[in-house]
This record gives C-alpha cells, structure tokens and sequence, in this order.
C-alpha cells in the first residue's frame, strides 16, 4: 500500500496545468488556498486517471470517497494530494507530480482533516480557502471549518472553470476522439437496426457500441415516430419514422456529446426541409465561432437565423461550452435549461475553447428533429469533432420483428 510519499525537487514531474495562470484567478478571487474535491477537476490538476475503484461512485462503507487535491498559490511545493488505499496500486504505477501523495484517507472527514493538517504544517497563508462547494460533503466541510477556524470558506467553482476554459492540444485531442466515437457507434446502430426495433433495444445497443469502442457510456436520450419522449421504452421503431439519438460518451474523462438524426426508409421531402432549416441554424452558429469574436455572437447569429425558418415556434438554439463537463466555459446565456450568467457572451473567445452547438426542433407531426455538434475554436476560426452522419441516416435492418 502506498500511504505517504515525499518525493524529491529535482524528481518532480513538470506541473501538467498553466500554474500562474491558477494563481493569477486565486489572487482575483481573493483565494489563498484551493482544495479541488470533484473528480473530474482532481482529474485535471494531477494530470492522472481518475481512482478505478470509485470511477462509477463515491459511497463506500458508512462514507464516501472523497479525492481531495491541495494549492498553495504561488507555493507549487506545498502541494498535496489525499485519496484512499484502494487506489494506491495506480499512484505507485503512475506517480503523482505532486509533493505530498497519501492514499490513507477512508471517508471524506479523515480525507478533509488529512488536507487541513497539511495546510497548517507547510505554514502557507490560509485565511482564505477555495472549495468545491458542490462537490465537498457538509460532513467535510464542517471538519474543514473546525480544524482550520481562522479561515474564511469561499467557493472556487469559477477559478477552476477558468483554469480549464481553454483546452490544451492534448485535452482537444480527447474531445475529438470521444465525439468521433460517439458518431461511429451511432451509425453503427442505425445501419444495422430496422423496422420493429424498441427503443429500450436501440438504447442498449448504442451503449454495447460505445463501450466496445474504448468510451464509458454515460446517457443516450432517443426519440422515434411522432413521440418527442426521449426515454428508453418498448415503443418500436417503425416503416417511415424518423429517430432521433442524443448521446454522452466519454474518453477518459472527455465528454463527446451528439446528436443525430435517422429514418426508416428514404426522407420524404418534407423531412429533408426540416432538417435542411436546423442545418442552416447550426452553420450560422458555426460561422459565428472565431478566436477573438465574443462569444455571444453565435447566439445572435445562430437566432438571427432561426427567425427565418419556418419552424421557428417548435425550434430551439443552444450553445455551452464543453470538456470534462457538459455545460462549462464558455458560458454563452441565461436562458438555456443548466442556470448560469453569460460571462463570456460579451468576451472574447479563445482558440482552444470547445462549444456544443444544437437546434432542436418539436415538429408537432414529424416528430423530434435535433442535431448536436461539438465546435473546437481554432486561430482561424472551428474545427467540428464527429462530423460524419449529420445528414438524414437511413436504418437498416430490414426484418421487421413483432
């Protein structure tokens, strides 16, 4: 078991994230010590798979875990990192490049009272502390505040989000994989599916194809016929319906969210009009994505050109920003179903943001109409990840079952 490890300066690996950028937004946000406790933010700062054990939930024992990743602005050698001994065979495979390694901590109290003590041995300034207020137990965060009493608790939501805003070559590389797959898995499950199929059937089939293609399947929300209800059930998919597959898979930790759009047998004219309208919606979106163009401009193209389509009343334009969580920076409107403010709708967008952009229409006959795309901001304007498929994909399968 590794419990405790002391490693070396001249050992130490590179520091995986833009360390003063961290301690520029701690310094805004009147932060001097941060405690990350969400996986995928303790994900980002070591740089490091997430705990296997716990990679599908936190509740162990009479507890939980909790992975607890401790900076010191400006003092990178004072950093630390508390987790539990059921992952303490990854960190001695894949050290950490952080000073101070445990993995002793059973339960979020010891994990948060192992951090604190830490804090208060390397002597660093700590009259205020940044945390995970979504993300730390109320049980933690009393033992927070009870073993560091002189210390104000300040949530670090937006420093973090700001740390991971722009995405570095190797996280965008993740994304694009993880939304090609997503893409690949959903044609695979058209083609070979056809008239007689249900939707609980289409649904496990598209997780089998994500997860055979190395991604951990997180949801698929899917509609048929003239139905605009998104969960699994035993309708069928039948001789001339459209569907609709909406799906979140990840690569290591990298979200690729899509949608795309089937029918069984060829498009009539009428569905190849409505696809054609949310088409034009989503290049307008896509136009509007530029390196130094505030980001607000692609709602305003984007609904510029919903206003003159004929479905505009059952039609829907959305845009957030994308990476280790769905809905991050860029924060781009008030008004989409995830509460937040527009932070970046007035400011300028930056090369390495990713933006998921969807038009979702409720054709009140044709059924659920969407599609959903995946947008890296480049230097010279966007790259789409997945684009194969965003036209109308024919099923296959041709044995009806009943």
């Amino acid at each position: 078991m590794q419990e405790s490890v002391n490693r070396p300066p001249q050992s130490r690996p590179t520091i995986p994230f833009d360390a003063a950028k961290l301690d520029g937004l701690m310094e805004q946000a009147g932060i001097d010590v941060l405690l990350a406790t969400s996986k995928h933010n303790v994900q980002y700062l070591l740089n490091a798979e997430r705990a296997i054990f716990f990679d599908y939930m936190d509740a162990i024992g009479v507890s939980r875990y909790l992975p607890v990743f401790v900076y010191a602005k400006g003092a990178p050698d004072k950093t630390g990192y508390f987790g539990a001994p059921l992952e303490a065979h990854q960190r001695a495979v894949a050290p950490l490049w952080v000073p101070e390694v445990q993995t002793k901590s059973m339960g979020s109290v010891d994990a948060i009272r192992r951090a604190a003590d830490l804090i208060r041995k390397s002597g660093v300034p700590a009259k205020r502390i940044g945390v995970e207020m979504a993300f730390l137990p109320v049980d933690a965060g009393n033992a927070l505040a009870g073993a560091l009493p002189g210390s104000e608790i300040k949530d670090a939501l937006f420093v973090l989000e700001r740390l991971r805003a722009v995405k570095s070559p190797e996280e965008l590389a993740k994304l694009k994989t993880a939304s090609e797959l997503v893409t690949e898995s959903m044609l695979e499950v058209i083609a070979g599916h056809g008239p007689g199929t249900t939707k609980r059937e289409l649904f496990e089939a598209l997780r089998v194809a994500e997860v055979r293609r190395g991604l951990t399947f997180e949801y698929c929300l899917l509609a048929c016929g003239d139905s605009h209800n998104r969960a699994p059930s035993e309708q069928r998919w039948e001789q001339g319906d459209v569907l609709s597959l909406d799906s979140g898979g990840n690569y290591h930790g990298y979200i690729g969210d899509l949608a795309r759009m089937a029918v069984l047998g060829e498009p009539d004219q009428e569905l190849k009009d409505l696809l054609a309208e949310i088409e034009s919606v989503q290049q307008a979106g896509f136009a509007a994505v530029k390196a130094g163009a505030p980001g607000g401009n692609i709602y305003a193209a984007a609904e510029k050109e919903l206003a003159r389509t004929s479905q505009r009343v059952h039609t829907e334009f959305l845009a957030h920003g994308m990476g280790l969580v769905s809905h991050e920076a860029p924060r781009l409107t008030t008004t989409g179903p995830v509460p937040y403010d527009d932070y970046d709708a007035s400011r300028p967008l930056q090369a390495g943001m990713v933006v998921s952009i969807e038009t979702t229409m409720k054709h009140p006959k044709r059924g659920f109409i969407k599609l959903e795309d995946t947008v890296a901001v480049t230097p010279d304007g966007y790259e789409i990840f997945g684009e194969s498929g965003r036209g109308w994909n024919v099923g296959g399968g041709a044995t009806a079952r009943r």
